[in-house]
């Protein structure tokens, strides 16, 4: 079969999975078009692509379910466009591998933490905070910019690293979490996309294929979750925190 149709058919469930958890799920995208025969630079450009378009299509369908909170969103917005652009300069001067590990470590943890959260009793989510102490503000413009530098030396969109942070620390909602996420991601990928485009290295008949794909999956993703209770949308998460990690450890095992 064609490698481009396989290519389609796969970034479709995957975006359909991610755009779930608010997620643009450019950290598989890149492998999956890797191994089956794509450059490196083409599923790079392609993925960061692809996540944008998923992003941008999830955030509709939440903005026009009330989940996506723009004057909050756009707290993280400077930070990350900032961090992002900074991250892809300084990669080439960073050693990845220390940097993955730890986010392996990250991985695992919020992964674990995430799913433990089926099991509590009597943790109820109640509404968005209406507003926060001004220390809040200025850890999430710290926060965002750190995801921006990180988002930009994986290629990811930071979403991973935002929703812990969301539900956690602004102890905002589980569903609202995925609509400000996603909304946010737009952003990063968009800086990412820029970054990547002095490279060269488009697939326009690749991108154009899979970007109907992931459109299409996304906006189904997006309106499953808003159906789903927040303790499921939580321990799927969770899950695929542990596929993140499970993954970057094939990678610098060079199992993978």
């Amino acid at each position: 079969m064609d490698p481009l149709w396989i290519a389609i058919g796969a970034v479709f469930l995957v975006s359909i999975v991610f755009s779930m958890f608010g997620q643009g799920g450019g950290s598989l995208y890149t492998p999956i078009l890797f191994l089956l025969g794509y450059a490196a630079l083409t599923s790079i450009s392609t993925s960061l692509a692809l996540n944008l378009f998923t992003a941008l299509t999830a955030s509709v369908v939440y903005y026009r379910s009330g989940l996506v909170d723009v004057r909050f969103a756009l707290w993280f917005v400077p930070g990350i466009c900032l961090g992002a652009f900074l991250g892809g300069v300084i990669s080439a001067y960073i050693d990845p591998e220390l940097l993955m590990w730890l986010f392996v470590i990250f991985l695992v943890g919020a992964g674990a933490r995430m799913i433990s959260t089926y099991w509590e009793k009597g943790a109820v989510e109640g509404s968005c905070p209406v507003r926060y102490p001004t220390w809040m503000y200025a850890l999430i413009v710290v926060f965002s910019f750190v995801v921006g530098i990180i988002s930009g030396l994986l290629g990811v969109g930071g979403g991973i690293l935002i929703v812990p942070f969301l539900i956690f620390l602004c102890r905002y909602p589980t569903k609202n979490s995925a609509g400000v996420v996603s909304f946010i991601v737009i952003f990063s990928s968009l800086f990412g996309v820029a970054g990547h485009l002095t490279t060269g290295a488009l697939d326009i008949p690749l991108i154009v294929g899979a970007g109907i794909a992931v459109v299409i999956g996304a906006t189904i993703g997006a309106r499953s979750m808003v159906k789903l209770p927040g303790g499921y949308i939580k321990v799927g998460f969770g899950v695929i925190l542990w596929v993140f990690a499970i993954q970057l450890i094939l990678k610098l095992t060079h199992l993978l």
